[in-house]
């Protein structure tokens, strides 16, 4: 590997999907290497400041405007939003010089993009979900590495410069797998009953949140309860979690590898970065995607190979929603089979991959 300093500046964030990734490539540069800076640029509302700061990461944000594909009257307000990003994002990277930026998508990382292709930074840009995102599409022709999580990717981009590499998880999140009954007690959990984790991505979900409301009083029967219901989403009465035994809910999760130590399934979005976090820990789990979204295809995908439950929110009942949670905790051969099926679809060595692409283009 060259001895030569790498400053790496990491873009993305407004959600998780575009954060865990890069967090993941940064954990196989620390194995690697010690002999590099890294700086995040982000948003300054998401959720993502405080995890990246926890890993140690210094962190700036800046104005960044949503892409989006249909109308909205704030469309007429981001453009001039992304524009002060760019110039913010210049004089960071002026300052900063970095070596290589690396986004995985997010609107807050067009501009920082922009600003590096014309300062004649190198760009590397990862494409997670089976579909481009808008700010990815946008970004392709800028970069001179595009990494993809799946081989149906690969025809959205240039062949030249696109490379199959699978989705990068953070290595962390089995720290503790092995000691299950011991994060238990630290967490004050029992050992009579399985575990679920419920959550909606890094930002809640409104929909979710209400059918563990109309599920809570007979889920917690049969099953403890870890609810991330995303910040400002929780339609509980701030009381709540006092009034009823087994559930546990938290705007948000900063001890993930705890979490999912004693965590038995897991209900969530189809986002493709809780799905590969999934796939790596081989999390029985049952999935449901955001209507009308990329999230249906990711879907799909994992469905077809047996490797998730996919549950339709339009025809979803609280019915629906307790029979398969217990399914799935109690029908071990069911549990057992989803484990495995979804282990198959983890990517292998995914950020030691993009590591080395990016040695390869500083």
């Amino acid at each position: 590997m060259s001895n030569k300093q790498l400053k790496i500046l990491l873009t993305g964030g407004g959600t998780f999907g575009s954060v865990t990734p890069l967090v993941a490539v940064k954990e196989e540069l620390d194995k690697d290497s010690k002999n590099y800076k890294a700086l995040w640029v982000g948003t300054q509302k998401g959720p993502e400041k405080k995890f990246i700061e926890k890993q140690g990461i210094e962190f700036k944000a800046i104005f960044s405007g949503k892409l989006r594909r249909y109308f909205d009257f704030r469309n007429f307000i981001d453009p001039f939003l992304i524009l002060f990003g760019f110039f913010q994002s210049f004089t960071i990277i002026l300052k900063f010089k970095p070596s290589v930026i690396l986004s995985a998508g997010g609107f807050v990382s067009v501009p920082v993009a922009l600003a590096g292709f014309i300062l004649r930074v190198p760009i590397l840009i990862h494409q997670m979900d089976i579909r481009p995102g808008l700010a990815n599409k946008i970004m392709a022709p800028l970069a001179v590495k595009i990494t993809v999580g799946f081989e149906k990717s690969l025809q959205d981009y240039p062949q030249k410069k696109t490379i199959l590499t699978g989705n990068p998880v953070r290595q962390s999140l089995k720290a503790v797998e092995s000691e299950k009954s011991k994060v238990k007690s630290k967490l004050n959990f029992s050992n009579n009953l399985p575990v679920i984790l419920i959550m909606g991505g890094g930002t809640g979900a409104m929909a979710i949140n209400k059918l563990v409301k109309e599920s809570l009083e007979e889920l917690t029967k049969f099953c403890q309860i870890i609810h991330m219901t995303g910040k400002n989403k929780s339609s509980q009465p701030s009381n709540f979690k006092s009034q009823i035994s087994n559930y546990h809910p938290f705007e948000f999760l900063d001890n993930m590898p705890e979490i999912y130590a004693i965590t038995d399934a897991v209900i969530s979005r189809c986002g493709i970065g809780s799905l590969s976090e999934l796939a790596f820990l081989g999390k029985p789990s049952i999935s449901i995607p955001m209507p009308d979204s990329h999230q249906e295809e990711n879907a799909k995908i994992f469905k077809d190979a047996k490797a998730i439950i996919a549950l339709d929110q339009k025809k979803l009942s609280s019915n629906d929603f307790i029979a398969n949670i217990k399914e799935i905790l109690y029908n071990k051969n069911l549990s057992q089979e989803l484990s495995k099926n979804i282990k198959k679809l983890a990517g292998q060595d995914s950020a030691k991959k993009i590591t080395k692409i990016i040695y390869e283009v500083i």
